[in-house]
């Protein structure tokens, strides 16, 4: 992956994580936290070439999706 890639990633995640904070009134570090725990910034590093396709609105649903089924509960 090319530093410009890798700097897109990262702004990428970066935003889900704000986007989908904002979605559930969580502040950003429990946002982080609940999505490194249940998998969901793994999920994002795995999907980014599709996920980043998508609208931020389908990514957070997918977020939740993706945590709801590793365990969490938001």
């Amino acid at each position: 992956m090319s530093e410009q890639e890798q700097k897109n990633l990262i702004e990428y995640i970066v935003t889900c994580i704000s986007e989908f904070a904002d979605h559930h009134a969580i502040s950003l570090k429990e946002s982080f936290n609940y999505l490194y725990k249940f998998k969901g910034i793994s999920f994002l590093k795995e999907h980014y070439n599709i996920e980043h396709t998508l609208s931020i609105e389908d990514a957070v649903n997918d977020l939740k999706m993706i945590c709801n089924k590793n365990g969490g509960s938001i």
